[in-house]
């Protein structure tokens, strides 16, 4: 009981943000354009300013694990792979390209973060997760997205060239590189600095986590239903059931396996959407793995930590 008390403290109160974005948006105190600006907000300004702040004031040289990044990041591109391998089975064509991303790009930063504060009260292994699996996510998006699409539009240099500015200029990585850089200098941080980009990080939760309610759009779940069921199976436990195990093994504990969890098993990230339909899809399998993966993940999620809690993992 004190196993699932622990879970259930530990993922509820996450996912209860989540219920009160949908509310405010069925009321109409947010709406699409708000829950998008809310997004928005959230991605440029409070996540990585709550990344850099982690990081700033941790001890390079304690927490840097090299071994750990590199496990994400084989982690991530055989995640890839093995959806590559199964759209050949379960659908065809350009939606190819939507199930494959939608099965193993994880909202990692925003849900990954929310759980690693609510169990430990820092983001502790995040940031590390992050530097090994997100610059893999926006690579391999556009690539899948180009490569499989129902225009048959080839990787051109002006793609590879849009691809290499996404990641240079995402907010994430500035925050990682940026939080490293000042704990590896070992710059001062006054009181003042930590009060203020601790108030602003403070907003990402929150926030974040409302806005990705009030952007969940039930009506849309309807059309490519049977790939979208399998995508979503893969991104809250095909991956995991593969790859934890694998974690567990190379001796990887408390912080760090919750952080490989939240990598392999957290629901689909809501800009596969918006990356889709920027990119000439459809998008229907998209929506309907993002809608899955939100509203299921608060049942997988706890079942995870339920289990790595009673093997005492966690």
């Amino acid at each position: 009981m004190d196993n699932l008390i622990f879970s259930l403290n530990a993922t509820m109160p996450v996912f209860l943000m989540m219920v009160l974005g949908v509310v405010f948006h069925a009321i109409g105190w947010i709406d699409d354009v708000f829950a998008a600006k809310m997004n928005k907000f959230v991605f440029l300004i409070p996540l990585p300013v709550m990344i850099f702040y982690q990081l700033a004031t941790t001890d390079f040289s304690e927490s840097w694990d090299p071994e750990f990044v590199l496990f994400c990041f084989c982690a991530t591109f055989l995640s890839v792979v093995i959806c590559w391998a199964l759209s050949l089975l379960v659908t065809r064509g350009g939606r190819r390209g939507e199930f494959i991303q939608a099965s193993y790009r994880s909202s990692a930063a925003l849900l990954g973060i929310s759980f690693i504060v609510n169990i430990y009260g820092n983001a502790g292994m995040a940031p590390l997760m992050m530097l090994g699996s997100v610059p893999l996510y926006n690579i391999f998006a556009v690539t899948v997205l180009t490569v499989f699409n129902e225009e048959d539009r080839k990787m051109d240099a002006a793609t590879v060239k849009k691809t290499l500015k996404g990641i240079i200029t995402n907010p994430i990585i500035i925050g990682v590189f940026l939080g490293f850089l000042w704990s590896l200098l070992k710059l001062p941080m006054t009181t003042i600095m930590s009060k203020t980009f601790s108030n602003v990080a403070n907003l990402a939760s929150p926030l974040g986590l409302m806005a990705m309610g009030a952007s969940i759009d039930f009506k849309k779940v309807g059309g490519e239903l049977k790939p979208a069921i399998v995508a979503a199976f893969m991104k809250l436990c095909g991956l995991a059931i593969i790859f934890l195990p694998i974690a567990v093994a190379l001796g990887f504990r408390t912080e760090k396996l919750v952080a490989i969890l939240i990598m392999l098993s957290s629901a689909t990230t809501v800009s596969c959407f918006v990356m889709a339909k920027s990119m000439g899809h459809e998008g229907t399998l998209t929506s309907n793995t993002v809608v899955l993966t939100t509203v299921f993940a608060a049942f997988t999620m706890t079942a995870w930590i339920y289990l790595l809690r009673i093997l005492g993992l966690i």
